[in-house]
């Protein structure tokens, strides 16, 4: 520590007195220090410096109790340790007064109502099966289940576990009763007189300490406000509950808006049960429409299909039956009238309605069931119902995964793209659904458990250890779910590489006409899984433009000496096949990808390369097709040089370079990229970009490098102008349009068409006059004579008279 000056300190000190002191002490920096003598100990003679701010702690020396008296006779009352240590020591932290937390009930409960869920429908899902009551519905029938294979008198003789749901639609009552283990007077006032208090939890922590609870459980209510969930409909809740424990029935009775409920006992005998609870909801006016016995239905059936016990609702029903009709007294006249020998009894059929109990829950959850015991055709059925689909799926994967995170899930590919080949983008579908504990949770995902590429997949998941609001309404991010999608996602792949497999080519022909580009997609948005994906990618090729092919299938037929994995990205396979980049490649029998897809070129692209193969642009400079000549290469550099030096100054700032082409053979010229720049196919698309930038155009488009076929006719005329007349107007125009016409070969577009059509047809004039016809100078109409004919004199000849008549 540094020993700071105690001169100035001192001084001021002296100068001062009464208030004044006061005042100058103050002023003095952090770092103002002052000499004591430590007199009041006996045998310590050491110096202690005290600061002036910061409460005359010592920066040297040890402490002790001492008096510090200043120079000038001042005292000052207050010491302080030399470490921070002591300081803690001989002064402990004041002791505050503890208070709770206050809630207004009311309030409370308004957000717990209003803002907890987003949608009403989950009241039901709740009360079923996430109910936080000792004792209701499914959690309440779980409770007693377990409790009874150690006191089996619990059950006495009603041993049937259900849930049952009727409904009063004219009144608005929904009334939701089960024969689980209900509550006592204290457990009503535990569990649902305080908020947030579960009585599944407090189970669950018995369990746990008890080491009794052994295996698996499904309790899952324990968040202690899912029986609130009832005033998202209800004005008025009623619970009626009889627990094996307690002799008596107790009614627990709380509205939306107060902040009190009442418990009294049950004193009518018509409303006694045996045992479990009775849950009555008076719903709010604007809700009676879940009053409906179908609405009911409707709900139990979605969120509530795979609960492990039976859940009736009270349905109308009907059957038909013949009732005799009365007959009319004239038509019974008439009969008679005829004399019929045998009179028959007319009838009629009426259906005659009823109400009675109605499974529910029919369907059993088959995931949970040995894949080995399950046929594809309860598989194929399963998915119809789940899905609403009609056709069978392409594939289907079962499995379960255990370890850090356990959850059992099976998997379908459609057969058809149920959005459409061309809507791929919206990460939101109804295609996953995830249940916790075999109850349905949502369908209504943002990429949680799948990316968006494989938006396509449809299936069922689920877990017992799912990290959910306290709605359940939404699936939480953490470590959990990031592994649940990533085994997931591995399964999927594990699906689609199956069909791939098949030996049967049209599956997966079929499966990529209506998926291909959600794997390319994933080529683009997923580089961890690139591995995958690219085994499953299909495209044309020079060699194949009738059915598509496989990256590993284009390996195996690579050349020797071929290092990378050539495409060409056009519109079409037509246009593809006619490129001039793809002439020399052609002579080699080197296989071209044709990527015609607008996808495709950015999916390669972020693909990279494939088996240590890199994908490579013909379209672009500096093509390497190996077997390099280099002198010929100077050759013809030696005998071109000046001619490409010629071409490019005219063409000026429309190309970057002029260079001598090793990759055409038929063609005069072709225009190509730049390495780095955009492909003329990917100018195109930029182009055609509805809410594109135009003004990176320009910067992306890059370099263009014009290169020359040394060996074409029309080149070699060029050379022999730029050597004889370099400033010939003609060879100047053939330059221009070879340019233009590259343009268009090349799959760029003109930047004036017109000007290019005009070329065009000069050409053509200067090709075709009087190839076919004489010239203009000698062509004589059709009514003329000739020119070499002499010229006849005329003859005039008199009239002749006959019998007085002039003729």
């Amino acid at each position: 520590m540094h020993r700071l000056s105690r001169r100035p300190a001192v001084s001021s000190i002296l100068r001062a007195n009464g208030s004044r002191y006061r005042s100058a002490a103050a002023a003095q920096s952090p770092a103002s220090s002052f000499l004591l003598t430590n007199s009041g100990v006996e045998g310590d003679t050491s110096n202690k410096w005290y600061s002036v701010l910061t409460g005359g702690s010592s920066l040297s020396g040890t402490g002790s109790a001492l008096r510090i008296q200043l120079p000038n006779g001042m005292l000052l009352s207050k010491r302080y340790e030399s470490t921070a240590a002591e300081s803690d020591a001989s002064s402990p932290p004041p002791t505050g007064e503890k208070y709770e937390y206050q809630a207004e009930v009311s309030r409370l409960m308004d957000l717990i109502v209003n803002s907890l869920y987003s949608n009403k429908e989950v009241f039901l899902r709740e009360l079923i099966r996430y109910d936080d009551l000792a004792g209701n519905a499914s959690d309440a029938c779980d409770k007693l289940r377990f409790l009874s294979v150690t006191e089996p008198a619990l059950l006495k003789d009603n041993v049937d576990f259900d849930i049952r749901i009727q409904t009063d639609k004219d009144n608005g009552i929904v009334t939701i009763t089960d024969t689980g283990i209900g509550m006592t007077r204290q457990e009503l006032i535990d569990c649902l007189g305080t908020i947030a208090q579960s009585g599944t939890a407090k189970f669950l922590k018995a369990l746990k300490d008890s080491k009794d609870a052994g295996g698996d459980n499904n309790l899952i209510g324990q968040f202690g406000v899912g029986f609130y969930s009832a005033f998202l409909v209800a004005d008025r809740v009623v619970v009626s509950t009889k627990s094996p424990k307690s002799d008596k029935q107790y009614v627990w009775e709380g509205e939306a808006n107060a902040s009190s409920y009442t418990i009294r006992e049950e004193t009518e005998a018509d409303k006694v049960i045996p045992r479990g609870t009775r849950l009555t909801l008076y719903l709010k006016r604007d809700d009676k429409g879940f009053a409906h016995p179908e609405k009911i239905q409707k709900l139990v059936k979605n969120y509530s299909q795979f609960v492990s016990f039976p859940i009736y609702t009270w349905q109308e029903k009907g059957y038909t039956k013949e009732v005799e009709v009365d007959e009319d007294p004239a038509e019974a006249k008439k009969d008679g009238e005829e004399g019929s020998a045998e009179k028959k009894k007319k009838t009629k059929t009426v259906v005659e309605r009823y109400w009675d109990w109605e499974l529910t829950n029919e369907t059993q959850p088959i995931w949970l069931r040995n894949p080995k015991e399950v046929s594809t055709e309860l598989y194929n059925e399963f998915y119809k119902n789940t899905f609403n689909e009609y056709l069978e799926p392409l594939a289907s994967s079962h499995f379960t995964t255990e370890g850090e995170v356990e959850f059992r899930s099976i998997l379908y590919v459609p057969a058809v793209s149920s959005s459409g080949k061309d809507d791929m983008v919206n990460p939101k579908t109804k295609n996953i659904r995830l249940y916790v504990k075999r109850v349905f949770i949502s369908d209504d995902f943002d990429g949680e458990l799948f990316p968006r590429y494989l938006s396509f997949i449809k299936g069922v998941v689920d877990s017992n250890d799912l990290p959910l609001n306290v709605s359940r309404e939404i699936l939480q991010e953490s470590r959990i779910v990031r592994i649940m999608r990533k085994r997931l996602v591995r399964k999927a792949f594990d699906m689609i590489l199956g069909i791939s497999m098949s030996e049967n080519r049209e599956d997966y022909e079929k499966f990529w006409d209506n998926y291909g580009k959600y794997l390319k997609l994933g080529c683009i948005e997923d580089r961890e899984n690139h591995k995958r994906i690219a085994p499953l990618l299909r495209f044309f090729s020079s060699q194949s433009e009738d059915y598509i092919i496989g990256l590993d299938e284009y390996v195996e037929n690579m050349k020797p000496d071929q290092k990378d994995i050539y495409y060409i990205a056009s519109d079409s396979v037509t246009s593809a096949k006619n490129t001039p980049f793809l002439e020399r490649l052609m002579e080699k029998d080197l296989e071209v990808l044709f990527l015609v897809d607008p996808i495709d070129e950015v999916a390669i692209q972020n693909l990279k390369s494939y088996k240590e193969k890199n994908f490579v642009d013909i379209s672009k400079e500096d093509l390497d097709l190996g077997e390099k000549d280099e002198e010929k290469e100077k050759a013809m550099k030696q005998e071109f040089g000046q001619t490409c030096d010629w071409i490019k100054k005219r063409l000026g700032d429309k190309v970057a370079s002029v260079q001598i082409s090793n990759r055409l053979s038929t063609s005069p010229c072709v225009l190509v990229s730049g390495k780095f720049g955009w492909s003329a196919n990917m100018e195109r698309l930029m182009k055609s970009q509805t809410m594109g930038d135009t003004s990176s155009l320009e910067f992306m488009r890059g370099r263009r490098v014009f290169e020359i076929n040394p060996e074409h006719p029309i080149i070699r005329n060029l050379n022999a102008a730029c050597s004889g007349n370099p400033d010939d107007e003609d060879a100047l125009r053939a330059i221009d349009l070879l340019y233009d016409t590259a343009l268009v070969s090349s799959g760029f577009t003109p930047e004036n068409p017109a000007q290019l059509g005009s070329k065009i047809y000069e050409m053509m004039n200067m090709a075709i006059s009087g190839k076919w016809s004489a010239p203009q100078d000698h062509q004589q109409p059709a009514f003329s004579q000739p020119q070499n004919q002499e010229p006849m004199e005329a003859e005039i000849v008199e009239p002749v008279e006959a019998g007085n008549h002039k003729q």
